[in-house]
């Protein structure tokens, strides 16, 4: 099915009991997943990524519910779980009709994904990115439920300012909810950090890469960014590559969800993971030991060439990394 049609069934409050989810884009699978798992009373086990055992959640959905309600089981997973897997899981769902279960895989192969899922009491729906208008009525529906009077405008200017992504738009809602008043375009060039996050992400790389990057700094302090701004991004952003690469090392993949505690798109995960292993341990550390004496000194001299000290640390983190 399509996200309309689930739209309609979980309307009708007769969406399938046994749904797989997945696609482009996480922020919709996370979404629907939280619908979907909206049962009153239920006894929830939920299973993310490595988490997941199969003997733990065949028990959950063979065992009956101490109090005469629904099962719930929510796995969530990177990675594609066992066909035979599934299809017991999927089995033990139609054997009982107190029984739900939610697949939500995140992998970037699709094809196949919902495979296990045939029968009456079933479905799934592969949640592409949605087009500009999409985004927009997504961002309204969202500021709607937790009472923020958002106009189309404002809407479509916080996702512009969020290159379209829908987690880092709706991330925003709630911080702008403590504002008490209705939201234009105003409030949010006034209280939301006006460069996208992959944007400064996309001129973070450049500079550990190795690459040109003195336009791109031009052009973010031109638009309003300061020198000790970009400094503790550029030291968090490389931390974060340090703990990918830990992960890597230790686990053999690169998970954002442990490493970060939220999962990240799928294509910026990949990047982080693919630019994090590019560096040696010790060029971890001349990096950001240079950039913590480098903010240490920006606020303790005071010296009014923020932009020379962080020109000349860049170029200096170029040669150690």
């Amino acid at each position: 099915m399509n996200r309309q049609e689930l739209d309609r069934h979980l309307q009708n409050n007769s969406a399938p009991r046994a749904m797989a989810l997945f696609g482009e884009s996480h922020f919709l699978i996370d979404r629907y997943a939280h619908r979907l798992s909206q049962i009153e009373g239920a006894s929830v086990l939920s299973l993310y990524h490595d988490e997941y055992d199969f003997n733990t959640a065949k028990a959950h959905l063979s065992q009956g519910s101490l109090f005469g309600d629904q099962n719930l089981l929510i796995v969530k997973h990177e990675k594609k779980l066992p066909k035979a897997e599934l299809d017991t899981l999927v089995e033990l769902v139609g054997k009982n009709s107190d029984n739900t279960f939610i697949y939500c895989y995140y992998g970037d192969d699709v094809k196949g994904a919902d495979t296990a899922f045939k029968g009456s009491h079933t479905g799934s729906v592969r949640f592409f990115h949605p087009f500009a208008a999409e985004a927009r009525a997504i961002v309204m529906q969202e500021a709607q439920a937790i009472g923020v009077q958002l106009d189309n405008q404002a809407a479509f200017h916080l996702l512009d300012i969020h290159n379209n992504d829908l987690a880092l738009a709706c991330n925003e809602l709630s911080k702008l909810s403590i504002l008490g008043k209705p939201i234009g375009m105003k409030e949010i060039d006034e209280h939301v950090f006006g460069l996208s996050e992959i944007k400064l992400d996309h001129f973070i790389a450049r500079v550990i890469e190795k690459k040109e990057f003195l336009p791109s700094l031009r052009h973010l302090l031109e638009s309003g960014e300061n020198e000790i701004q970009l400094l503790t991004a550029i030291s968090g952003f490389l931390t974060q590559l340090y703990l990918f690469n830990t992960a890597i090392k230790i686990h053999g993949v690169a998970d954002s969800a442990m490493v970060l505690g939220y999962k990240l798109p799928g294509f910026v995960e990949k990047e982080r993971a693919a630019l994090s292993i590019k560096i040696s341990p010790e060029g971890y550390k001349r990096g950001i030991n240079l950039l913590l004496d480098t903010e240490l000194k920006m606020k303790s001299t005071g010296s009014p060439d923020q932009e020379s000290l962080l020109l000349s640390a860049l170029l200096k983190l170029q040669s150690v990394l």
